[in-house]
């Protein structure tokens, strides 16, 4: 493979499979993700979604196979040297960060790869752009507000413009969307289509279990059951009824209406 050929590949797992007390989460996965794609993660619960995300954020090394992030193979790079690459944001992460913190320290602290001190002198440049991804997010009037007083769609959608601060190459959202009432997840599904046809924005990788949630502008799916891979490519091809079926294991009807998906169940006869 040519330098170039490596270049693209933002991601690239090789028989991964990722092992705990003897069962395999991930299993025998060979996945890549090429510069500026937007893949979904697709899963029921359990199907091992969040530990393939946690593979490509270096946070877990896979027990047998290999896997490249942005050109390093896990196990032969100083992960810290990888880690400001690769935005991350996620449920877990809420939980570390300072409850008493504003809004705005807390995507500014991600420029300095810190979760918890606070210095006095920031780089003004650092700020405007803390306040420019704060507010392509909705978050302008937020800025002041305490972390902790957030409800969980400002909460999220801070993380996600803390992720971006480090001006990675690769950004990971595991769940983005969870535990949002409808308005706030049509707001931050709308805020993520616009981010995700965004050609200067990075290349993104989301999970999830709903299809509503798929923002416009994602451009592959890969489907996970039980750690195996079910499907992987193009969401106008492989995003279909039947995949979708094997995938969460019950007859589905998956529908797309404009940029948009919806997934049923057959009624019951």
């Amino acid at each position: 493979m040519g330098d170039n050929a490596l270049m693209s590949d933002v991601l690239e797992l090789v028989d991964v499979s990722v092992v705990r007390e003897g069962r395999a989460l991930v299993d025998q996965v060979s996945w890549s993700v090429k510069e500026g794609e937007r893949w979904v993660i697709l899963g029921p619960n359990g199907a091992g979604k969040t530990t393939l995300l946690n593979v490509a954020s270096s946070y877990v090394f896979p027990t047998t196979g290999t896997s490249t992030i942005l050109g390093e193979t896990l196990g032969k790079v100083d992960v810290f040297d990888l880690r400001p690459r690769i935005g991350m944001a996620g449920i877990a992460l809420a939980d570390k960060l300072p409850r008493r913190q504003t809004v705005l320290q807390t995507v500014l602290t991600a420029a300095y790869g810190m979760t918890a001190t606070w210095q006095e002198h920031y780089d003004p440049v650092d700020e405007q752009r803390a306040r420019a991804f704060l507010d392509r997010l909705g978050m302008t009037k937020y800025l002041d507000r305490n972390f902790g007083t957030l409800s969980e769609g400002e909460r999220k959608r801070t993380l996600i413009a803390r992720a971006m601060m480090t001006d990675p190459e690769l950004l990971l959202l595991d769940e983005p969307a969870a535990g949002l009432d409808l308005g706030g997840r049509e707001d931050l599904v709308r805020r993520l289509g616009r981010l995700a046809r965004d050609p200067f924005a990075p290349s993104m990788v989301m999970v999830t279990h709903h299809v509503e949630e798929i923002a416009p502008g994602f451009t592959h799916v890969l489907m996970i059951r039980q750690g195996k891979v079910l499907a992987a490519g193009p969401i106008d091809l492989e995003l279909t009824s039947s995949n979708l079926s094997r995938c969460f294991g019950l007859p589905l009807i998956v529908e797309r209406n404009g940029d948009r998906w919806t997934a049923q169940g057959l009624p019951l006869s």
